[in-house]
C-alpha cells in the first residue's frame, strides 16, 4: 500500500491518502488540493512534489 500525508507538503494539514498504486494516490492528492487548499490549477513541479513524498505504508514509521 501507497501512502501520502499531504502535510508533508503543506505544513499543518493531517489528510491522508491510501491506494495501491503512486497515480490514484496523485490522483486523490490533486483532488484534495484543489478542495481543501483552494488549488486551481496544478503544475507538473506539484506532482513531482506529490510523489516524491508518496512512500510505502509498511516502511512509514
Amino acid at each position: 500500500m501507497r501512502l501520502f500525508e499531504c502535510g508533508t507538503l503543506v505544513p499543518g494539514c493531517a489528510w491522508h491518502t491510501r491506494a495501491d498504486n503512486d497515480a490514484e494516490v496523485v490522483r486523490r492528492a490533486v483532488e484534495h488540493l484543489k478542495s481543501a487548499h483552494g488549488e486551481t490549477t496544478i503544475r507538473e513541479n506539484m506532482v513531482d512534489n506529490i510523489k516524491a513524498r508518496i512512500r510505502d505504508e509498511a516502511t512509514a514509521a
